[in-house]
């Protein structure tokens, strides 16, 4: 993990010493042994801060996942009942904080992207004269206020090498959570209708 080895480390403390007969340069000095332990212990720290970090950044967070879970209020309705993967857990982080609001396409697009959903959205309107053609659906009054998201008919996330955690189902489906988290951001005045595709 660390860009820096243990000898590297081993050569840079025998750099910082003064020459002459008391600080002997050979390998198999008990000063070098001394210097050996010592690289390992910031090594290791050098590791651990780097960990930290990957683990603290909340696409990747492990060490800190349930620091951001709690900080954004996860798991909400939206993850009741589910089986989650670490995965999908970092993925609900994301999504919540690109959650920042908006009644636009493609920010519930985006939404639906974070969460590891592709889907469109197709806006209504109400059919009026000089606007509509032959052909056209006549939609009602409250059509101007709805909108249908489409998504795959069943949306499986399988288990991957090196992504995938210990205790991670190797695969899990559904759509619960793309709809359940869309119908929670989608303006009260609003009708959000989902439709399936294979």
């Amino acid at each position: 993990m660390s860009r820096f080895s243990t000898e590297d480390y081993t050569a840079a403390l025998q750099n910082l010493m003064p020459t002459g007969l008391v600080w002997p340069r050979k390998t198999d000095s008990v000063q070098s042994a001394v210097f050996r332990a010592l690289a390992q212990s910031y090594q290791q720290s050098d590791d651990a801060a780097e960990g930290l970090l990957v683990g603290a950044f909340p696409a990747t967070a492990t060490i800190m996942l349930a620091d951001w879970e709690k900080t954004l209020g996860l798991p909400d309705d939206c993850a009741i009942g589910e089986n989650d993967s670490i995965a999908l857990r970092q993925k609900a982080v994301v999504a919540r904080l690109f959650s920042t609001g908006g009644q636009s396409a493609s920010y519930f697009i985006g939404v639906a992207k974070a969460l590891g959903y592709d889907v469109t959205v197709t806006v209504y309107r109400q059919a009026r004269a000089g606007f509509s053609v032959c052909g056209d659906a006549l939609n009602g009054e409250s059509w101007p206020f709805t909108w249908l998201v489409t998504a795959p008919e069943t949306t499986i996330t399988y288990a991957q090498a090196g992504i995938s955690y210990c205790g991670d189902p190797l695969r899990s489906w559904g759509n619960k959570r793309l709809e359940c988290r869309l119908t929670a951001l989608a303006p009260s005045h609003t009708i959000i209708k989902f439709g399936y595709y294979s």
